[in-house]
């Protein structure tokens, strides 16, 4: 609707100009009352086409014009997430519908199966639940959110939202575009992360335009569990605020520079073998702290697969008397701390437990199993007292017991250590 006219100031209108005129001045009354509004035809089209790349249909921008006149929040939002760090801005969403604020008139959501956290909570607080692939929402939406969801979104249905779909990301984008931005920034070393909100491309993930970042530190030690639930809760406030400023956020908003782009991929199990002559302490310690609280740190023993548990980090052993030095992959047993430690490229790291057939301290490792292989070690068996980088584990077999000539380079176990 356009904003009112005197009726004395339309007859003069009417009266003192021609019909070409006329109609100029009443589209151009049009645009003025929608820019006010901010969902003018402009912001629709250049968000649209800046965002996807392909100009929008012109009944597409008329319809959402004709049906979204509002400037502002409260907005009417559709949620799409699954897991616990989806669930922080969830909750935070929810408990905005009730406050001072008013950021949320409507909140439902969209999840993957019913056995994820986003279903619980949504259930819990009696939020209207979609199933994937969502149904038609043409005229029900101002605004998408999603957080944590892993599916691409296509364009039917984010051209559904006037306000488009907002994803909440936790790094700062270009860094560590995909699914795995934590682990990732953990893995690497990374002193300085944070949170982005941008909107979502139909066609790839994380490439959308950045409408709002906000850096974070992040603390020494720090492992990937800890540093996502500190960015869940961080991404969930940046989200609010946001909203708050939503058209005036898409307006300013910031494209993507491919300068500093990485990828982040999942996680998954061969990434948790160990290759002990060419990772470092520190390179160890950043891994378990990636991963190990999700997949195990492995390296082979005797053949088998054994997995390293409760990682103290760096240990500082002295061999002096020892004879030649450790390999890679030599293991001390130190009593005083109750320790296994292992021998990498640059130093030794340390274990309080490991899985074999069942969960063992470093004690009972070493009495059980360690000790045997260390009375045996100038057998025809040397490699019963060495951890093997998974690479190895092929080469060892066809060494076999020939390995045994080679004298100054055996591997081998190291005594206990006080």
């Amino acid at each position: 609707m356009v904003g009112y006219i005197e009726p004395i100031a339309a007859l003069n209108m009417w009266n003192n100009v021609k019909p070409r005129q006329i109609t100029l001045k009443i589209i151009h009354g049009i645009r003025n009352d929608c820019v006010q509004r901010r969902v003018s035809v402009g912001l629709w089209r250049n968000k649209t086409q800046s965002y996807h790349h392909r100009p929008i249909s012109y009944n597409t921008s008329l319809f959402a014009i004709r049906q979204y006149s509002t400037s502002g929040p409260p907005w009417r939002i559709l949620f799409f997430g699954t897991d616990d760090f989806a669930v922080e801005s969830l909750k935070l969403l929810t408990s905005n519908r009730g406050s001072n604020e008013r950021i949320v008139e409507s909140l439902e959501v969209v999840t993957l199966s019913s056995d994820v956290p986003v279903k619980r909570f949504a259930d819990q607080n009696q939020l209207p639940v979609h199933t994937w692939p969502p149904a038609d929402f043409d005229g029900q939406f101002d605004v998408g959110v999603v957080v944590s969801f892993g599916c691409l979104l296509k364009e039917r249905l984010i051209n559904q939202f006037p306000y488009g779909i907002l994803n909440v990301h936790p790094s700062l984008l270009p860094r560590w575009r995909g699914p795995a931005p934590v682990f990732h920034t953990i893995l690497h070393g990374d002193a300085i992360t944070g949170v982005t909100i941008m909107q979502i491309h139909p066609w790839r993930f994380d490439v959308g335009p950045v409408l709002h970042q906000e850096t974070y530190r992040v603390p020494q030690n720090c492992t990937a569990d800890q540093l996502g639930a500190t960015l869940a809760t961080k991404g969930a406030h940046l989200l609010i605020d946001t909203l708050k400023t939503l058209p005036e956020r898409i307006a300013n908003r910031r494209e993507q520079s491919q300068i500093g782009a990485t990828l982040a991929p999942k996680i998954n199990t061969s990434m948790s073998w160990m290759v002990w002559e060419e990772q470092t302490c520190d390179q160890i310690d950043r891994l378990f702290r990636a991963i190990g609280s999700r997949i195990p740190l492995r390296t082979i023993w005797m053949g088998k697969t054994i997995k390293l548990l409760d990682f103290v980090g760096k240990c500082h052993i002295s061999l002096s008397g020892q004879g030649s030095e450790p390999i890679p992959g030599s293991v001390s047993y130190l009593k005083g701390s109750n320790t296994l430690a292992v021998c990498c490229k640059d130093g030794w790291v340390g274990f309080k437990a490991v899985l074999l057939k069942k969960r063992l301290s470093a004690a009972d490792f070493y009495n059980g199993y360690l000790h045997q292989s260390l009375m045996s070690q100038m057998s025809h068996q040397p490699q019963e007292c060495l951890f093997l980088s998974n690479k190895d584990r092929t080469e060892a077999r066809q060494k076999g017991e020939n390995s045994g000539t080679q004298q100054h380079i055996l591997p081998r176990c190291v005594p206990q250590r006080p």
